[in-house]
């Protein structure tokens, strides 16, 4: 369990579509059963995402801005937007890179253009770990606190349950008594029409 959330959580760094908050929450409710711990759940994601994160930097900042001054990477980005970029980085870099990181999808995105635009390794790293420190944190707090809460939830689901087995009953009941008060009176009625005689 452990390994594979370390995996998704640095995975998603390269491909986003990997859903390593699920795996977190999945991990944080199991905690609840003492069959993993919380805390080292926590700790794995947070150092996995962040070093998946770091690398992805680094291999954007070492060989993107090559390719995007390649053929194929001018169609990609063209050299003006490049260089808005790379303005952008600069004023807005850490509160951008900060933010980005509780959106899902959207943070995969935002290392590799921090390295392509070279904006320094302490902006878009330490941002980035805050960031997913608190989110990772806060995701497992949250399920840890829900799955606590499991056993009281599962009480009141079974007391709703008996409550409405016995209101079910009672009005099955009920509607069977009248129905058969109904149907009496309503024989009662046809005879008293018919007379004596029945006819």
């Amino acid at each position: 369990m452990y390994v594979l959330i370390g995996i998704l959580a640095a995975v998603e760094n390269v491909f986003p579509p990997v859903p390593a908050d699920t795996a977190v929450a999945l991990g944080a409710f199991l905690s609840h059963g003492g069959t993993v711990s919380a805390g080292i759940i926590f700790g794995i994601t947070w150092t996995a995402n962040l070093l998946g994160a770091a690398a992805v930097y680094v291999a954007a900042r070492t060989l993107g801005r090559r390719f995007f001054e390649g053929r194929i990477g001018r169609r990609l980005l063209n050299p003006a937007a490049l260089i808005r970029l790379e303005e952008l980085y600069r004023r807005h870099g850490t509160w951008g890179i900060f933010l980005s990181r509780f959106v899902p999808g959207v943070r995969a995105v935002v290392p590799p253009f921090a390295g392509i635009a070279k904006l320094g390794a302490a902006r878009t790293l330490i941002p980035a770990g805050i960031a997913s420190g608190i989110w990772y944190g806060a995701l497992t707090l949250a399920v840890v606190l829900v799955a606590r809460r499991v056993n009281d939830v599962v009480r009141l689901v079974a007391g709703a349950n008996r409550v409405a087995l016995i209101a079910a009953g009672a009005l099955a009941a009920a509607l069977g008594v009248t129905g058969w008060m109904w149907r009496r009176r309503r024989r009662r009625a046809m005879r008293e029409r018919c007379g004596p005689s029945g006819r």
